[in-house]
């Protein structure tokens, strides 16, 4: 697959907190800078009574106006309203979240003097959107093709809800890569000599996911093998933010014994100093926050220092270290035989977390030799251009192939609501399987076929993908109908599923994420 004839083929990464847009020019990749002069562009967008704010000029007024302006929306994808990790975030938040068709989460604002109702790929088309014009501007050319990125470890249904934002968004996302696979062609590219396959551990800790993924990069063959990933989609800097803010709200309600916890603008003004802070802390020992008028006219003066800002965190800290463990126990490799250990992602800059996988790794140095901040969008530029004909003789890349895996394991719920897989956890894509089901009574005319995904050896345990009924089987004794089911996975990690009655011919398609966003 290819880009039109006329414009390059971009790479986004569309991150929780910041988006940033990549093209591959001249034999190298050029991250791109928006109309602010900046690499990275915020994930917010606010409405207002005239107009829709996205990036910068969004974030910049989101104090002054914080129940219509909309961040952390990546969040969202994918998942349901009744979810646990919805409704917490929804806590936090200063707009406005409910529960639209099937369960789908929507944002509500007040825009141009009337409420409006956005579903998170709405959101994130905007986000999308504002890159496009961002490579347009710089290129002096109308973008139609895009990779895009996304965490290692989203489900099925994130996948297309992404894909789905960049449909909104009048892009044709040619494929969707995951976010540390992204990061590790960057570094790959960066490393001039190898001579043996070499492993390599790409940890990524951004604003709202945090993913692990071990690769074995072949230099010769060009080869970038995703061997096992592991992670969590809701875990990232924004929770660290959440937690100074909670410190913080504490300590204004018993210094002044007042709770802004109700207080949107007063949320948000303190949420922005301790991001700032947060920052601050990872090159000095200790900061201040100062905010004047915070609530009812009362100024907020107050320190808080590295040590205190990580025993407020540490089991978070903490947490990052499981996915690492299981990564190399899913692949069976031996921490000592990594070479490197790559570091992206915003939040990968914390220094507590830099020495708890230090220490994991016996001292082992870590490789900063990427920006953290652009190395996904690097990738996914890298992966534009192998995509893209007219890059097809740079020789740069021409030999590079990348070789992804699947997060969780996926396969088809059999009789008593056993988990038959099909595919195994970090399974090579693309990939397809097929089973042949029957039917369990004398005379059935139909079979329900469930599809999950997860690592439970009951159906109950993991997480329902979608279901759809297969019908009009001709009626015969139980056991009898021979009817194979295909479950196909496609380079962007994108499920389809198929059935057909090997009797009578009949066939059923569906991708069923299309369908069906039922995910944890």
């Amino acid at each position: 697959m290819a880009g039109n004839d006329h414009a390059p083929i971009i790479g986004i990464d569309l991150g929780t907190t910041y988006c940033c847009v990549g093209v591959w020019q001249h034999d190298h990749v050029e991250i791109i800078a928006n109309d602010q002069g900046t690499r990275t562009t915020p994930s917010y967008v606010a409405f207002t009574d005239s107009k829709r704010l996205i990036g910068d000029a969004a974030k910049n007024q989101v104090a002054r106006n914080p129940t219509n302006t909309v961040f952390d929306t990546k969040r969202l994808i994918g998942r349901r309203f009744t979810d646990e990790s919805v409704q917490n975030d929804i806590k936090l938040w200063p707009f406005k979240v409910i529960s639209g068709p099937g369960d789908k989460p929507m944002v509500a604002v007040q825009y141009r003097g009337k409420e409006k109702q956005f579903t998170a790929e709405e959101i994130s088309s905007m986000l999308l959107i504002k890159m496009k014009e961002i490579a347009e501007a710089y290129l002096g050319t109308s973008i139609k093709d895009a990779v895009v990125t996304v965490p290692a470890c989203s489900t099925d249904s994130q996948r297309q809800g992404t894909r789905d934002a960049g449909v909104i968004a009048g892009l044709n996302v040619i494929r969707i890569v995951s976010e540390p696979t992204a990061a590790a062609m960057a570094y790959g590219l960066d490393k001039k000599a190898r001579f043996d396959d070499d492993y390599v551990l790409v940890f990524d800790l951004g604003g709202g996911t945090f993913d692990v993924s071990l690769l074995c990069m072949c230099k010769p063959d060009g080869i970038f093998e995703v061997i096992a990933t592991a992670g969590d989609t809701h875990l990232g800097g924004e929770d660290f933010d959440n937690r100074m803010v909670n410190h913080f709200v504490r300590e204004f309600k018993r210094k002044n014994k007042k709770n802004i916890s109700d207080n949107p603008r007063a949320l948000r003004r303190l949420r922005t100093a301790c991001e700032k802070a947060k920052r601050t802390l990872s090159s000095t020992a200790q900061t201040t926050i100062e905010i004047d008028c915070l609530y009812e006219g009362i100024d907020f003066y107050s320190t808080i220092t590295r040590a205190m800002f990580e025993e407020l965190n540490m089991d978070l800290f903490r947490k990052c270290m499981e996915p690492v463990e299981m990564c190399l126990k899913d692949a069976k490799v031996d921490k000592s035989t990594v070479l490197d250990v790559v570091l992206v992602g915003g939040s990968s800059r914390i220094p507590r977390i830099q020495q708890l996988l230090q220490d994991f790794f016996d001292g082992k140095e870590l490789c900063k030799s990427i920006n953290p901040d652009e190395a996904v969008a690097y990738g996914a530029a890298v992966q534009g251009a192998i995509l893209d004909r007219k890059c097809a003789n740079s020789r740069i890349i021409q030999d590079i192939l990348l070789v992804d895996a699947i997060p969780l394991s996926l396969g088809l719920e059999t009789d008593g609501g056993a988990m038959n897989v099909l595919f195994r956890r970090n399974s090579n894509i693309p990939n397809r399987k097929t089973v042949t089901l029957s039917t369990d009574s004398d005379n059935q005319t139909s079979i329900l076929i469930r599809v999950y995904e997860g690592e439970g050896t009951r159906t109950c345990d993991n997480h329902l993908l979608g279901e759809f009924e297969f019908c009009d089987i001709p009626p015969a004794p139980k056991g009898a109908p021979q009817i194979t089911v295909s479950l196909g996975i496609d380079a962007d990690g994108i499920l389809e599923v198929s059935a057909e009655d090997e009797t009578t011919g009949q066939k059923k398609k569906v991708i069923l994420n299309k369908r069906f966003y039922f995910t944890r």
